[in-house]
């Protein structure tokens, strides 16, 4: 039966529950007293909530702390072991496969270098698969406590009722790929495992906003700058965030050709495979065949050398101009949004930020409007190179929480019957 608003009573407990797990999640463990002003429900609602996802198995026991006057307060807190999420990074130069808790608290993990295949498509999807089937065995994890994949890729994602998500990647070569329908076919897991495929710019955002640098922010861009740029925007109303192609932004008109095709992206300056190239047309000599994170820690030991060794002119030139692209790139997304934060992330944004993450922020203040941005701070992100993967694993944890921790919906023949879910919704909370 559903209410003027339209909810009906189920759609209540699934709220209901999905606000005590997830204030259990991000500020337990706590008491059956605390939840109640933390979640805005009575301590009957309550009570009935906990009851149902202890004996669900998604929330036990945690300690006691004593309360005024009366006996001690049972501690509750999400039990960690009840699920798995397993996150997928598709990234520049490696695919990273890592399983974990339900806690986000890391089981096992593989990578696999991406060499001359590089973004070959049966080559992802078989480096995807077998990932998970060894994190999988690595841990001795059970297919069926798996609450999703997800993956985390390069390019725009489309979502589609037919073939799910579908990747457009100009810059890799993919166009229209059926990723979601490859995994499915490819992946020996069972059919109720849902696969969630997103932007991997997006994943970072995700994982800096619930867990990082972003905590607490309203309106925040996370960059994800490795081989290529791109960033997430999260405001009040894109609470999820979503990935902006800023890194194809034009910085200069008739400019160096990017490897979207246009001329004068930005990527084509701040990218960090434009960055070495760069490197090599001035003079530059990275050692041969090496991975661009190598190449990229030897550019900036060469910038940046021991006291008392001169510095590599050409790498530190070429570094400087890469910090003012940089720099003018930002002012473009605090003048479009002005945020409150902006977080640098990936590979080579983390490895590069220590370095010249003060004149990034000088160029970015010097090329915005004055208000927006003495309003914004320009920081590093907080959780390291594996942000995107925790992202992704992110991405079913929400979608578990959003169905108030419940597997999945029943398929159609194992529904109740009409009568009995009348009863259902008229029973109390």
């Amino acid at each position: 039966m559903a209410g003027r608003n339209g909810r009906t009573v189920r759609d209540l407990r699934r709220a209901n529950r999905t606000a005590v797990l997830q204030r259990l999640y991000f500020d337990g463990p706590l008491s059956r007293f605390e939840l109640g002003p933390a979640t805005g429900l009575s301590s009957g609602s309550v009570s009935n909530v906990v009851a149902d996802l202890v004996a669900d198995g998604l929330v036990e026991e945690a300690g006691s702390v004593d309360s005024d006057g009366g006996r001690p307060r049972t501690l509750l807190r999400v039990a960690p072991h009840s699920g798995h999420m397993i996150g997928v990074d598709v990234g520049e130069t490696r695919v990273r496969v890592e399983l974990f808790d339900l806690t986000l608290t890391e089981l096992a993990r593989v990578e696999r270098p991406l060499e001359q295949q590089g973004y070959d498509v049966e080559v992802i999807v078989g480096h995807i698969r077998d990932g998970i089937a060894e994190v999988l065995a690595t841990e001795g994890a059970s297919p069926e406590l798996l609450l999703g994949v997800g993956v985390g890729v390069p390019g725009i994602v489309e979502h589609t009722a037919d073939r799910g998500a579908l990747v457009h990647g100009q810059t890799i070569g993919w166009d229209a790929v059926p990723l979601e329908e490859l995994l499915r076919t490819g992946c020996q897991l069972p059919e109720s495992v849902r696969y969630f495929i997103d932007n991997g710019a997006k994943t970072l955002g995700q994982a800096e906003m619930w867990f990082g640098a972003g905590r607490g922010a309203d309106n925040a861009v996370v960059v994800l700058f490795g081989s290529g740029v791109g960033a997430c925007l999260v405001t009040a109303e894109v609470e999820h965030g979503r990935a902006v192609e800023w890194g194809h932004l034009t910085v200069r008109v008739r400019g160096r050709r990017c490897r979207c095709g246009a001329l004068g992206c930005l990527e084509a300056y701040a990218g960090a495979e434009s960055l070495l190239a760069r490197w090599r047309e001035e003079g530059g000599r990275p050692a041969e065949g090496t991975d661009e994170e190598t190449a990229l820690t030897a550019m900036l030991a060469a910038a940046y050398p021991p006291e008392g060794t001169e510095p590599d002119p050409v790498a530190l030139a070429v570094l400087e101009e890469t910090a003012e692209y940089l720099g003018a790139g930002l002012s473009d997304l605090i003048n479009l949004f002005q945020p409150e934060r902006i977080l640098i992330g990936g590979w080579a944004g983390l490895q590069l930020g220590a370095r010249f993450l003060p004149a990034v922020r000088r160029y970015a203040t010097t090329y915005a409007l004055r208000h927006p941005a003495e309003q914004v701070t320009i920081d590093l992100g907080r959780l390291g190179p594996d942000a995107v993967t925790v992202g992704a694993a992110i991405l079913p944890l929400a979608d578990f929480f959003s169905r108030g921790g419940r597997r999945a919906e029943p398929a159609p023949e194992d529904r109740l019957p009409a009568w009995r879910a009348a009863l259902e919704e008229r029973a109390p909370r």
